[in-house]
């Protein structure tokens, strides 16, 4: 299986400069296979429009932290490697809110550099985020991403914003400054108290700005939402999954074309589960790769801690990737503490043979051999 990955992942990559060349120009080339299977719908229906670099799934990196409570910059693009050694399309850092809001400005710069390095002459694609709490300090990141030169970047709302026209005026600023794909978010993180953006708005930005029109679909309910955007080709050029992949395999079959998620830990199982989608071939295995990803994300359901992070870092340390189980963690009420309050992820036994059971479940959909742990 895992040779069949890379057969197709290949594939992909050869798109890549006619991608480039007709993002600018909203081209349209051709769409994914319907899956044949009896009763099942085809999976990312529809024509590939903008830089075919952007589809598929986009894992959000963990942010890796030293004893000390530091960022661990080292693991970090360890993080980066891991991710690309499995054959992902991409990946995203900072995105998350523990990576967005519990980082300072310049633990944030500093990652973005390490990344930009690490990830050069590699073939998954590096997004990095660009949100702020308002304009100015959005800015302040969307420069310092452009210096670097990554595949795209990503926004989610300013937590500032209060209207619609707020994170219009927001955006427009940031096509000011982007000279690559821009993903937008649709909603904000833990701070925000505004409006979702609207389908209008998505579609006005992509017609407006060639660069725009990848959306990262947060907003309730989500489902038609996806439809208009997806009938909006080819102002908006792609559509991604997100809520943690549980709603992924019903959203491609409406027109989603990816996937962002904290789930870079399991990075080779959702691009084993992206080649599926895009061939049609072997809709079982599909399936059964899908449920499995579902059996170990629902291990938050009995498990406690943080659940964008919290027992996948044991995963992470059982693939020889991070070095321990910290998080930095908020405040009393969601706030954001002036100094960092480290935890580690606490597991009984119980808790462990329960994840190892569900992980050898797993195994024939991951890239077989060893990751580098140096």
């Amino acid at each position: 299986m895992a040779n069949q990955l890379h057969v197709t992942r290949r594939h992909m990559l050869g798109t890549v400069a006619a991608g480039a060349t007709g993002l600018a120009a909203g081209t349209v080339s051709q769409g994914c296979k319907s899956v044949t299977a009896p009763h099942a719908a085809p999976l990312c229906p529809g024509p590939v429009v903008g830089d075919p670099r952007m589809r598929g799934p986009f894992p959000i990196l963990s942010t890796p932290f030293t004893e000390a409570g530091e960022v661990d910059y080292e693991v970090l693009a360890r993080q980066a490697r891991f991710v690309d050694w499995c054959g992902s399309p991409g990946m995203i850092w900072p995105q998350s809110n523990d990576s967005v809001e519990l980082l300072t400005t310049e633990e944030k710069l500093r990652g973005m550099e390490v990344l930009a390095e690490t990830m050069r002459g590699r073939k998954s694609a590096l997004c990095l985020g660009v949100q702020g709490k308002d304009t100015e300090e959005m800015l302040l990141f969307a420069r310092h991403a452009e210096k670097l030169e990554p595949t795209a970047i990503i926004s989610r709302p300013p937590d500032s914003g209060k209207t619609e026209e707020d994170l219009r005026q927001y955006w427009r600023a940031l096509a000011g400054v982007a000279r690559r794909p821009v993903i937008i978010q649709t909603f904000g993180g833990a701070a925000y108290k505004g409006p979702g953006a609207s389908v209008k708005l998505m579609i006005e930005l992509g017609k407006e700005f060639p660069f725009f029109g990848y959306v990262k679909e947060e907003v309730r309910p989500m489902e038609p939402r996806i439809k208009e955007m997806v009938a909006a080709k080819p102002a908006i050029k792609c559509v991604y999954s997100a809520l943690g992949a549980f709603p992924w395999l019903f959203q491609a079959r409406i027109g989603t074309e990816g996937l962002i998620t904290e789930r870079a830990v399991y990075a080779d199982l959702l691009a084993f589960i992206w080649e599926r989608m895009q061939s049609g071939d072997d809709p079982a295995a599909l399936n059964d790769a899908f449920g499995k990803l579902l059996l170990m994300l629902n291990l938050r359901e009995t498990i406690g801690g943080n659940q964008l992070r919290g027992y996948h870092l044991y995963v992470w340390k059982k693939r020889g990737v991070f070095k321990n189980m910290l998080s930095r963690n908020y405040g009393p009420n969601s706030s954001i503490p002036a100094k960092p309050i480290l935890s580690e992820q606490k597991l009984t036994q119980e808790d462990i043979d329960e994840i190892e059971s569900r992980f050898v479940a797993l195994k024939p959909y991951l890239k077989r051999g060893t990751f580098d742990r140096a």
